[in-house]
């Protein structure tokens, strides 16, 4: 039996302490790591630096998803990682978006009320 990697054990010892799925998390995570990364580095909403930021812990989860995958299982649940991304890129997509091409978020909008 392979034992439990520290990244798996740190993500289950925060789902059960905050009582979230995985899916929950994943969504909370990647708002709040793009509303820090807009803070952080002083950017508008509209900035796709923010955005590149969540991408890229996105990413980097799944990596380490992915060895402990093959570690335990022998294979790469691929498609359990693309879900896991598109949840974490959900919100900072739709912000982003938002941010761009509406007046909801102080973006331009081709709507003249």
């Amino acid at each position: 039996m392979i034992a439990t990697s520290l990244f798996q054990s740190i993500k289950l010892d925060i789902i059960a302490t905050v009582g979230l799925s995985k899916d929950a998390l994943h969504i909370y995570v990647g708002l709040a790591v793009f509303l820090v990364a807009v803070a952080l580095f002083r950017k508008p909403l509209k900035s796709i630096s923010p955005w590149i930021v969540v991408f890229t812990v996105a990413i980097a989860g799944e990596v380490l998803d992915r060895r402990d995958d093959i570690a335990s299982l022998g294979h790469w649940r691929w498609a359990a990682s693309l879900h896991d991304i598109i949840n974490t890129l959900f919100w900072p997509t739709v912000l982003i978006v938002l941010a761009r091409f509406s007046s909801i978020l102080g973006g331009s909008s081709d709507q003249n009320t």
